[in-house]
């Protein structure tokens, strides 16, 4: 018997490997509208998985809306290019969890027509039966709101029944936010010490792992 009703997965650094394309777009952003910026690395990367005008919120309305939408238009050209590859391992767990009959779904603060070129791409729609995007809520991740909002499409209340796969801060805050369980991939680019001193439910090391915490099995 499964450990968990629906399984729910965020996309940047979760299922595929896109976060040096956000750093990419983040720089260009700055370079296009301000001529580049000060801003270090580790500040930029602590905004992956919030919104996007998160990034830019330490500016005028003004300039945060044209940083927003140079991002924008910049990253549509290059993911339409499949500059977004999947993690190794990926395509294996999606179809097993798939057929042993446990739910899964995206939720991710990506904006619905970006997330979906890639998604598209890598052909992945097929895997899910549910897709929340940041348009679905108010209020966003680290709040639990768009992970409950994808269980309640699913006819799911019991929030301690929903795995959220995440790899980073604003991931495990929102799955705590609501009662959820938590997994951190091993194979994250954010600060893995700071995420474990958050307290994960579990942590997958290697991709064959999240089927064995969905059976409650050894790998």
């Amino acid at each position: 018997m499964s450990r968990y009703d629906l399984v729910l997965y965020d996309l940047d650094g979760t299922l595929w490997d896109s976060i040096p394309l956000i750093m990419e777009c983040f720089k260009k952003a700055y370079e296009l509208v301000l001529g580049g910026t000060d801003r270090t690395d580790e500040d930029l990367m602590s905004y992956i998985g919030r919104p996007l005008g998160d990034t830019f919120a330490m500016h005028d309305e003004e300039t945060k809306e044209r940083l927003t939408e140079a991002y924008l238009e910049y990253n549509c050209a290059r993911l339409k290019e499949n500059a977004v590859p999947i993690f190794p391992g990926v395509y294996d767990f999606l179809s097993e969890i798939r057929s042993i009959g446990v739910k899964q779904g995206i939720v991710t603060s990506k904006r619905e027509s970006s997330a979906m070129i890639t998604i598209d791409l890598l052909d992945l729609e097929k895997y899910f039966d549910t897709m929340v995007f940041r348009e679905a809520t108010v209020r966003a991740k680290p709040y639990g709101d768009p992970l409950v909002e994808a269980a309640k499409r699913l006819g799911i209340t019991d929030m301690s029944r929903v795995l959220y796969v995440g790899d980073a801060v604003p991931d495990i805050l929102s799955a705590k936010d609501c009662g959820a369980g938590f997994a951190l991939v091993g194979w994250t680019r954010m600060s893995i010490d700071e995420i474990k001193s958050l307290g994960p439910d579990h942590i997958i090391d290697v991709p064959e792992g999240l089927s064995c915490i969905i059976q409650g099995t050894e790998l």
